[in-house]
C-alpha cells in the first residue's frame, strides 16, 4: 500500500473519532449543568484545557463561556480541532482515496460533514438543542464506523483505520479524566463532596461507561472510575483496551509474530507502552497523581504517533 494511502486512512480515522470525542466533551458539561446545585456555576474552561486549546481560543475570545466554548469547538474553523474543522479534514482524506473506501463509507462521510456544517453557529444553544445536536454527531460516527465494519474487507487499509481511531480514542479517554481535574483544580475543599461524585458521573456517562461501570462496580469512587477507564481490558473506550487494539492492528499490518517482539520502532514504542499500561495498578497512578500520569501518558501516545509517522508515513530517502 502507498503510504500516501496509509496515510489518509490513518487520518481520517483519528479526525472522525476526534470529532465525535468534541461532542461528547461537551455533552459532558451540559449533563454536569443539569445536575450542579443552582449556587455553582457552569465552567466551560477545564474542556479547553483538558483538550490544550486554550492557548488558540484565547487569541480569538476573551471569555470561556458557554457560547464562546461551543462556537470555537464545533464551529471554528480558525481552531483546527473544532468538529467541522475535523470532518472537514476527514472528508478530504477519503476523498483523495475514493478507490479505497466503499461507497457507503464516503455517502455518510459527506452526508455527515454537511449536515454540520450547514447548522447555524448563531443559533441559540438551549439544553436540549445543544444535547440533540452533539447527539447527532455521536450517532453520524457510529453509523460511519458500522459502516466500515460492515463493507471494508480487513486489509491493511482496515488496520491503519483501525490504528488511528483507537489510538487517538485512548487519548481522549485520558482527556476526559482530566477535564474532572481541571473542573475541580481551583477548589481543593470540594474533593470527596457531592459535587465531586456528580463530576465522577459525569465523566463517566461523557464515554457511555456509566452502566457498564455499575455492572463491574458497586458504588461510584474515584479509584473505581479511574481503574476502569484506564485499565479495564474489555470496555471498548478504556485506555488499556484502546492500546491492545492498535497493537494488534500495528502488527498485522507489518505481518511481524507478537511473540518474537517487536520488528521497528513503532512496534517497539506502542508495544512498551502497552506492557506499561498492563502491569500498573491504580495505586501506582495515585501515588503518581492523577494528573501526571495522565499528562505522561498522552505525551507518550504523541511518541507513538510520531514513531507510526515515521515508520510508515516518513518520505524516505532513496538509496543510489
Amino acid at each position: 500500500m502507498l503510504s500516501r494511502v496509509a496515510n489518509s486512512i490513518y487520518w481520517m480515522h483519528r479526525y472522525i473519532e476526534r470529532a465525535e470525542n468534541y461532542a461528547r466533551f461537551m455533552s459532558v458539561n451540559f449533563n454536569l449543568a443539569l445536575d450542579l446545585p443552582p449556587n455553582v456555576n457552569e465552567q466551560w474552561e477545564p474542556l479547553l484545557i483538558a483538550t490544550a486549546d486554550n492557548d488558540r481560543f484565547f487569541k480569538y475570545y476573551q471569555h470561556p463561556t458557554r457560547e464562546n466554548v461551543i462556537q470555537f469547538m464545533t464551529f471554528d474553523k480558525r481552531n483546527p480541532n473544532s468538529i467541522v474543522s475535523c470532518l472537514s479534514e476527514a472528508r478530504e482524506n477519503a476523498r483523495t482515496i475514493r478507490e479505497v473506501i466503499s461507497k457507503s463509507m464516503w455517502e455518510q462521510l459527506n452526508k455527515f460533514y454537511l449536515m454540520v456544517r450547514d447548522t447555524s453557529p448563531n443559533k441559540e444553544w438551549g439544553q436540549v438543542e445543544a444535547q440533540e445536536f452533539f447527539l447527532d454527531i455521536r450517532n453520524g460516527v457510529q453509523l460511519f464506523y458500522g459502516i466500515i465494519d460492515s463493507t471494508v474487507t480487513r486489509n491493511e487499509a482496515w488496520h491503519f483505520g483501525r490504528l488511528g481511531r483507537f489510538l487517538e480514542r485512548a487519548d481522549k479517554t485520558s482527556r476526559f479524566l482530566d477535564v474532572k481535574y481541571f473542573t475541580l483544580l481551583p477548589e481543593i475543599e470540594a474533593v470527596g463532596s457531592t459535587i465531586d461524585l456528580m463530576i465522577w458521573s459525569a465523566v463517566l456517562r461523557s464515554v457511555s461507561a456509566y452502566n457498564m461501570h455499575r455492572q463491574r462496580h458497586r458504588s461510584l469512587t474515584p479509584a473505581s472510575i479511574v481503574e476502569f477507564l484506564l485499565l479495564d481490558k474489555t470496555f471498548p473506550r478504556a485506555t488499556a483496551h484502546c492500546i491492545r487494539q492498535a497493537e494488534l492492528s500495528l502488527y498485522e499490518i507489518s505481518g511481524n509474530n507478537m511473540v518474537n517482539g517487536f520488528g521497528n520502532l513503532a512496534e517497539r514504542t506502542l508495544s512498551k507502552l502497552r506492557t506499561d499500561i498492563e502491569f500498573t495498578e491504580t495505586a501506582d497512578i495515585f501515588k503518581m497523581g492523577l494528573h501526571q500520569y495522565l499528562d505522561n501518558f498522552q505525551t507518550r501516545t504523541n511518541e507513538v504517533g510520531a514513531a507510526i509517522f515515521q515508520t510508515y508515513f516518513d518520505l524516505k530517502p532513496v538509496e543510489v
